[in-house]
């Protein structure tokens, strides 16, 4: 199974955050899972191929040129796909990952949440879509989420396809589904 994973690249976040992603990464290795992320060698993105790389695991990035071209590239993983765009690069982890799991992270990452959540909700695929967030970061959007069912802005049941999860062993369960 390959698991896509959206977190931040930012240098300047707490360390709490960059030690999930390289658990999240161990414990991916430890299934015998593949990683796929955004290509990226810096903050939660490098370090959860590092994780899964240091557990045995396999990792696949994907990164647009102009990314490698600025040295923001992890050369270490196992296949690297350089992309011209950032839609490229989101279209084909969507392709090549059977389930996706968000860390924290800014506006980017809530991109991509968006995006792999509506698709499912749309049926472009049938992959499992996971929040894995043990500091309460999106809160507030899991709030959000249920205020805009109730204001009929989210049919009823899109909700219900975002597995909200707050350990990784319950975040690789939710994969599983």
């Amino acid at each position: 199974m390959r698991i896509g994973v959206f977190c931040s690249s930012s240098p300047t976040i707490d360390q709490k955050y960059v030690d999930l992603a390289f658990e999240l990464g161990t414990a991916i290795a430890s299934q015998s899972w593949e990683l796929v992320s955004g290509g990226g060698h810096i903050s939660m993105m490098g370090a959860v191929s590092r994780g899964a790389r240091g557990g045995g695991g396999r990792t696949i990035g994907v990164i647009p040129q102009a990314l490698v071209d600025i040295e923001f590239a992890d050369h270490d993983n196992d296949e690297l796909h350089v992309v011209e765009t950032m839609g490229e690069r989101k279209a084909m982890i969507t392709d090549i990952s059977d389930a996706f799991i968000t860390l924290p992270g800014g506006a980017g990452t809530l991109e991509e949440f968006f995006e792999i959540w509506v698709g499912r909700y749309l049926k472009f695929h049938n992959k499992p879509v996971v929040i894995l967030d043990p500091f309460g970061i999106y809160n507030p959007l899991h709030e959000l989420v249920q205020h805009l069912e109730s204001e009929n802005f989210i049919k009823p049941g899109m909700r219900d396809l975002i597995s909200w999860t707050t350990n990784v062993d319950d975040a690789l369960k939710a994969c599983r589904q």
